[in-house]
């Protein structure tokens, strides 16, 4: 038996562990930005709910919301800050421990 706080599901960060927000952290990974509407056809979300998952993980520190304009038209970027990242990696890394915990 491990030591309790030992087994990797502690690693585990629930403002992450959200099916959406997973999503939206996993699709963020891979870019260095996307706009609002690639995120939301990507994960295959209304414009509210991408809305109110992205709020929590801006408070979080785990993305930075970014507006603007080009030409008449606005838009919304969003794009993984540092900690994003770092705790992206680190939830994986507990998955994949996880995972392989029984071979």
């Amino acid at each position: 038996m491990t030591e309790q706080g030992h087994h990797p599901r502690h690693g585990l960060v629930d403002v992450i562990h959200a099916p959406v927000r997973l999503s939206i952290i996993a699709a963020l990974a891979g870019v260095e930005k996307a706009d609002f509407r690639f995120l939301r056809d990507t994960i295959e979300v209304s414009d509210s709910l991408l809305s109110k998952h992205l709020t929590t993980l801006e408070a979080a520190g785990f993305v930075q919301i970014v507006k603007g304009g080009i030409g008449r038209r606005g838009r919304t970027w969003v794009r993984l800050t540092p900690d994003g990242r770092s705790a992206f990696t680190a939830y994986t890394e507990s998955l994949r421990k996880i995972i392989n915990a029984g071979d």
